[in-house]
């Protein structure tokens, strides 16, 4: 026995020094990396005085030139600054890619040794922030990590300095996914301690107060501003039809009408009336509406790539743009990954149809925004096949093409400007063409004042994003979000109430107003907490994120559940992502509540009666899976006998 612990000890130990050494060799082959590509960069702008009103010298030349004199006319500055520009520059301008921070705030250069997985993942699988600026000429991404908000502004300094210190001196637009929720999901929202929390759009969408979601936008915009975030890679105006889609939670709900109203709120609250240096822009997503999946299947996977009409309802889906996103004039637009079966001559996904990007967005609708494609439509992934739903066959350099040619500007997720350079000495895509989508980019950079000051006071940071007032009324928004959808007179508890609690966390939050018990049958009301069933899908890592497939508990599930809410009065409270089915457990249940990131605080004075929920569904629930598989995709409330119909909610 001695002599196996000593091999093990041996094989531990030969292991620990194989990723030591491992990890050494890496750190050192990236930091010698980061210094060549520092050393692409020169020195940083001075500033410049003209009758007493100072200038940024981007360009390091010693005048002040059109495109770094704020007093001259937008358009102005921006042919003098593409006039300036080499192609390789125009070339890099054209995508925008996911990059990252150290947890002190600076830029991930090098590997990064971390507690928070996510972080030390992201430190070996990113490139560096100094090749992406310096080196392949990007200024334009998607920030993935999070932190304490003067080190989330310390860092948008950093990297503009670093930009600034480029030929040109072209500022950075920092980008993000959805932040004010409870949700953490790398393909779709990021979980943000540091600003206020806010209830999923689905709960916004249960208030029906278009007032409130301007409001929540316009604070959202502030904690964005304070960081150096000035493009929210949201709202989602597509339709929840499909039930079982898993980005259900990311959606307005299934009415149009209602999902117009809330996409043209929630742009107003983040842009203002129209783009300027205290707006941050949104890029609304996606065109021409990714809800109807075919079987529920998300489109970020090869069997979910088509998008299905049964119901021939193409028109629905495009009706929150119509009526909400572009009226709100919102700055960009991103369509989705799908294939709109038999909706276009070519069956290939939206990105790459021309018919749905410039016959109907430009031509049709007359938007003349930067549309930029969905994230990774182009090249392989370290974590996932390139999303080329219906151009397979073709290469890179054609995939690339056919987005150009299709009326798109930017490529998300990608970094490979020297595909279009390549594409543009070839005599494939003109530089005109180019120059086009150059001046949409550049265009919402100058509205945004990024080139006269990109920079943020990181002190501020601190003080305006999660400040208590905002918090305060992210707090309201989660009780007004949430829906009673059944009350057999046991809501509001009485102070005092003795209760056993499953599911919830922070079963401290009850403890100000009952007292907690071990057990059902010393309670006098039992509390479960559930969440949306789904299927486990576990043959990629970003599958892992998206929950799809059933919305019904299995019978292993549901028996525990049934075994606990049914031994003494009981109130249930589901977190809805997507339209589960619970006829069983609202059977058993004395009190249903449905919510949609609701903090265990709220939901503890939700329930006492301390605030009220008023929302009402946005959806219908089904009756059962049966129901379910009936419906079509593309079609609004038409499950058959649902639990409870869409726009259901009590009051106390």
């Amino acid at each position: 026995m001695k002599k196996v612990f000593k091999f093990l000890k041996i094989i531990l130990f030969s292991v620990i020094v194989i990723l030591f050494v491992g990890y050494g060799i890496t750190y050192f082959k990236m930091k010698i990396d980061s210094n060549a590509n520092f050393d692409l960069l020169g020195e940083e702008a001075s500033v410049l005085t003209r009758r007493g009103i100072e200038f940024r010298d981007l360009n390091k030349n010693g005048s002040i030139d059109i495109y770094e004199d704020w007093q001259r006319p937008v358009e102005e500055r921006i042919q003098d600054l593409v006039n300036q520009m080499t192609l390789e520059e125009k070339a890099g301008t054209l995508f925008v890619t996911m990059i990252g921070s150290t947890p002190d705030g600076e830029p991930m250069e090098t590997p990064v040794i971390s507690t928070d997985l996510m972080t030390f993942g992201l430190s070996f699988y990113l490139p560096s922030n100094s090749e992406l600026i310096a080196r392949k000429k990007l200024n334009s991404f998607n920030i993935l990590t999070s932190a304490d908000a003067p080190l989330m502004a310390k860092y948008n300094n950093t990297i503009q300095k670093m930009a600034e210190r480029t030929r040109l001196g072209i500022p950075i637009t920092i980008a993000t996914d959805p932040r004010h929720g409870t949700e953490s999901n790398i393909g779709a929202a990021i979980y943000t301690p540091a600003f206020s929390q806010w209830p999923s759009s689905l709960g916004l969408a249960a208030t029906r107060d278009t007032a409130l979601v301007r409001e929540f936008g316009d604070i959202a915009r502030q904690e964005y501003l304070s960081v150096g975030i000035r493009l929210a890679l949201h709202p989602m105006a597509d339709l929840a039809t499909e039930p079982r889609w898993a980005r259900v939670n990311g959606t307005f709900g299934e009415d149009a009408d209602l999902a117009s109203k809330m996409t043209r709120a929630y742009v107003l609250g983040f842009q203002g009336d129209s783009l300027n240096t205290k707006s941050v822009a949104c890029m609304t997503k996606h065109f021409s509406g990714g809800g109807p999946q075919k079987d529920g299947e998300d489109a970020h996977f090869a069997y979910g790539n088509e998008q299905v009409y049964p119901g021939n309802n193409f028109d629905y889906h495009v009706k929150p743009f119509i009526d909400g996103a572009l009226p709100a004039r919102t700055a960009q637009i991103m369509p989705y990954y799908g294939i709109p079966v038999d909706q276009t001559s070519e069956h290939v996904a939206f990105g790459f149809n021309k018919e749905i990007i410039t016959g109907l967005l430009r031509d049709s609708l007359q938007f003349e925004g930067v549309v930029c494609t969905d994230w990774n439509i182009i090249t392989d992934s370290k974590v996932s096949d390139a999303r080329a739903w219906g151009v397979e066959d073709l290469s890179i350099k054609e995939r690339v093409k056919k987005v150009i040619d299709a009326g798109c500007d930017q490529f998300g997720g990608e970094s490979i400007p020297e595909v279009i350079v390549e594409l543009v000495q070839e005599g494939k895509i003109t530089i005109e063409r180019l120059d086009t989508s150059v001046k949409r980019v550049l265009r919402d950079k100058f509205k945004l004042g990024l080139f006269d000051d990109p920079y943020v006071n990181e002190k501020a940071a601190g003080i305006i994003a999660g400040n208590s007032g905002f918090r305060e009324k992210g707090k309201k928004a989660q009780a007004k979000s949430s829906i009673l959808l059944k009350n057999k007179g046991v809501l509001p508890l009485k102070e005092g109430t003795k209760m056993y609690v499953e599911g919830i966390k922070d079963k401290s939050t009850l403890k100000d107003y009952g007292q907690l018990v071990g057990s059902a049958e010393e309670a006098d009301v039992i509390i479960k907490r559930l969440t949306t069933p789904f299927d486990p899908r576990t043959e990629s890592i970003v599958e892992r994120f998206f929950h799809q497939g059933r919305l019904y508990f299995t019978p292993e599930e549901l028996d525990e559940i049934l075994q606990t809410i049914s031994k003494k009065p009981s109130i249930t409270v589901i977190d809805l992502e997507r339209p589960a089915i619970l006829t069983e457990i609202n059977e058993a249940s004395d009190a249903l509540i449905a919510e949609f990131g609701t903090s265990d605080e709220v939901l503890a004075e939700l329930i006492f009666g301390k605030r009220i929920p008023e929302g009402q569904l946005p959806f219908e629930l089904p009756s059962s899976w049966e129901a379910v598989l009936e419906q079509k995709e593309d079609v609004p409330m038409d499950s058959k006998d649902p639990l409870y119909p869409y726009g259901h909610g009590l009051r106390y």
